[in-house]
């Protein structure tokens, strides 16, 4: 009897679907690190501060609008003025938000 349920369980372990390990999956950049579409309205260095008007920010789960943002670092400000279109993330941080990456886009 013990005999059958060895040979059982193991015809069902050689039939059944093989399973995907989570390092065997292909990675996939998480939706939370997804930059953000805007368009430069103003440049404030002296306040390390950027006007963008953007497009919906979905890890703020923010609607398209204008608005300032503070930036980590005024080294992103660097040739950046109104009328450049940027795409960036930004985060919640103290006293509002916060631009923590920025990609000039280039013009076609």
């Amino acid at each position: 009897m013990k005999r059958e349920w060895i040979l059982a369980a193991a015809l069902v372990a050689c039939t059944a679907p093989p399973t995907v390990l989570a390092a065997d999956a292909p990675a996939k950049a998480p939706a939370a690190a997804a930059l953000t579409a805007g368009e430069v309205k103003k440049v404030d260095l002296e306040a390390k501060k950027l006007t963008i008007k953007h497009g919906p920010i979905d890890n703020l789960k923010m609607p398209p609008m204008t608005m300032v943002f503070r930036v980590k670092d005024t080294a992103m400000l660097e040739g950046l003025a109104p009328g450049s279109r940027i795409r960036f993330r930004a985060e919640e941080a103290e006293g509002g938000y916060l631009v923590t990456k920025l990609q000039a886009v280039k013009a076609k």
